[in-house]
């Protein structure tokens, strides 16, 4: 199974302004192409808004568009994050379940509020929203709004101290276990594949989650270390699961040095990923 470890021609996660990321869908094809890059993932947080643009993007600019979103479960108090890539954007139940998600994070999002009004830190819902340019809203909105009114000195910082797991105003949010996340790709005819395992040092869940249909592991990300990435191919193979790659790409402002095409696998990658789902 090739990975393409010294090609990174697609980078597949990669995130815009219809979640939590700082360039436009078509921005963000444009960066890739001025790049040189063959294609990209748009996985961006409970939303499928961005794909019709990036594939218009995508024509303009030769750039082959995957299409995903990225949903967050929860696994033994440790979150786990399940991209679902290719899926039926015409299945109702799935445009149901998304909206469903988004309006929990909006919950969330009010709940982190009033703990800031306790501790005498006033941000208005407006002031969140201004930064939320797409239909879904997460905490580096809230980020953003805080390092707008100088509570912060920047986007980590305010994770740290404020609404990361821990911090003063942390509200856990509603997450579905990780076999729902892939019951719901695989049901929408989408390919399973397990974001960043590295990060929270995922791999006792593994064999279940591929009982569940997981289909794939992300093993090149730009939080994962050599031993990650060894560990996880070794798994990938293990499993005879599809290894991917990408940068986890937010931009600058909310993932400093985090480059698009940091990370990322070869063309081959993204097409094993296009036949698995052409055939689920």
């Amino acid at each position: 199974m090739d990975l393409g470890l010294d090609l990174y021609e697609v980078d597949l996660h990669c995130h815009t302004t219809e979640s939590d990321g700082s360039l436009s869908p078509t921005e963000l094809v444009q960066l890739a192409a001025k790049l040189g890059l063959k294609g990209i993932g748009i996985t961006d947080h409970d939303t499928i808004q961005g794909w019709e643009e990036a594939e218009d993007a995508g024509k303009t600019y030769q750039i082959r568009i995957l299409k995903g979103l990225e949903l967050n479960t929860n696994w033994a108090g440790k979150e786990v994050h399940i991209l679902g890539y290719e899926m039926d954007s015409s299945a109702t139940f799935l445009r149901d379940k998304l909206k469903d998600l988004r309006k929990a994070r909006e919950k969330r999002m009010l709940k982190m509020l009033d703990r800031f009004k306790e501790m005498g830190i006033n941000i208005s819902v407006g002031e969140v929203q201004q930064f939320a340019h797409g239909e879904s809203i997460g905490r580096p909105h809230i980020a953003q709004a805080l390092l707008e009114r100088g509570y912060i000195k920047n986007i980590q910082e305010g994770f740290d101290r404020y609404i990361g797991k821990g911090g003063a105003a942390y509200v856990p949010r509603y997450n579905l276990t990780p076999e729902e996340g892939i019951h719901l790709i695989r049901e929408a005819h989408g390919v399973a594949v397990l974001a960043h395992p590295g990060v929270h040092r995922l791999e006792e869940g593994i064999p279940t989650w591929v009982k569940a249909g997981l289909q794939g592991i992300e093993v090149l990300h730009s939080q994962h270390s050599t031993d990650d990435e060894l560990r996880y191919l070794e798994l990938a193979q293990a499993y005879h699961l599809i290894p991917t790659g990408g940068s986890d790409f937010h931009g600058e402002v909310c993932k400093p040095g985090v480059n698009l095409g940091g990370w990322g696998v070869s063309l081959g990658v993204f097409q094993q990923i296009l036949d698995l789902a052409q055939h689920s």
